[in-house]
């Protein structure tokens, strides 16, 4: 068979003799997957009580997050051309989307953690709806919070020049409206949604907020990169930290075999009116006393009582005395 543009190169060779056809990743295929089967199947089997379970989807996550962003702040989430007559029928319509579609990912939530292996479906679906109806409840305690933190970014950042700016354009705002809704759905029970939402959270800004903290109202994260807030820190009111700040572990407690032990308290507690500047990284259980400012790239590893200013220079004075002393 002649070909458009030369000779087949299977099939002969510039000198007219036959080659073998070069081997291709479609040749072993069949070998990979027998191989994938006998690893998942046998060999590394991860599922619990060998089912193959439902999990949440991120994909179903960012168009449920977008419904509630919608519902939570329509003109500035939702629609541009809404009335005063309109407004309340869009944000029911964007309720009952969002809510419907989070049902079914709380619902694979929960088939996803042993906690619930005794169950049946129906107990699963009516667990669902229970922990749905809780969660919606909450929405406009979650509102009330989320401009508070607004009023905080504007009244706390003199390039703010509006509302519109901060929360269409601040990866801050962001990051704390996907915090807050985390916070909720973990409160009532779906962790692993609140994870997942923490998440993308951290891919969109850069913002890393573990959905266990507890973050009290009007909190602002001024340009914020690399900020990471671990499970069990507790930050209280008009709290406003920089970026690459980060409220952290100091170490991990283990059990006698040498399994970390969850659920320690081992992250920050930072009280009222605090201040954390650009680089700060605080470690372990520890308290940061109400109105302290702690300035940039300090590592703090001690409490500090309240009305506390720590510099840099004032942690090597520190540690320069203890040096002598020891």
């Amino acid at each position: 068979m002649s070909h458009a543009f030369g000779p087949d190169p299977s099939q002969s060779s510039p000198q007219g003799q036959a080659v073998t056809p070069r081997a291709t990743w479609r040749d072993g295929l069949g070998d990979v997957v027998a191989g994938l089967h006998t690893s998942r199947e046998v060999t590394h089997n991860i599922r619990h009580n060998g089912r193959i379970r439902q999990l949440p989807s991120q994909a179903a996550l960012l168009k449920i997050l977008a419904r509630l962003s919608s519902a939570l702040f329509p003109t500035h989430y939702g629609a541009t051309d809404l009335t005063e007559e309109s407004i309340d029928g869009f944000v029911e319509t964007a309720l009952r989307e969002g809510l419907d579609l989070l049902e079914d990912q709380v619902r694979r939530d929960l088939l996803s953690s042993t906690l619930y292996d005794d169950l049946t479906a129906s107990e699963v679906n009516d667990k669902a709806g229970d922990i749905l109806a809780r969660f919606a409840r909450t929405l406009p305690e979650i509102r009330a919070l989320l401009v508070s933190d607004l009023m905080a970014a504007f009244a706390g950042d003199p390039a703010a020049k509006s509302y519109p700016e901060i929360m269409l354009g601040y990866p801050g705002l962001i990051a704390i409206r996907y915090y807050r809704i985390a916070r909720a759905l973990y409160d009532v029970g779906a962790t692993l949604l609140a994870r997942l939402i923490s998440q993308i959270a951290h891919q969109k800004t850069a913002i890393d907020i573990h959905p266990g903290a507890q973050i009290g109202h009007s909190f602002f994260i001024d340009h914020g990169t690399g900020v990471v807030i671990g499970e069990t820190a507790i930050i209280g009111d008009r709290v406003r930290i920089y970026q690459a700040v980060t409220l952290g572990a100091k170490s991990f407690q283990a059990d006698d075999d040498g399994t970390l032990v969850k659920g320690i308290l081992r992250h920050p507690v930072v009280e009222n009116d605090v201040v954390i500047y650009a680089g700060a990284t605080i470690l372990g259980r520890i308290t940061i006393g109400a109105g302290s400012v702690i300035g940039g790239n300090v590592w703090l590893t001690q409490s500090v009582p309240p009305r506390s200013s720590i510099t840099q220079a004032l942690m090597r004075k520190s540690e320069a005395s203890v040096s002598t002393a020891g």
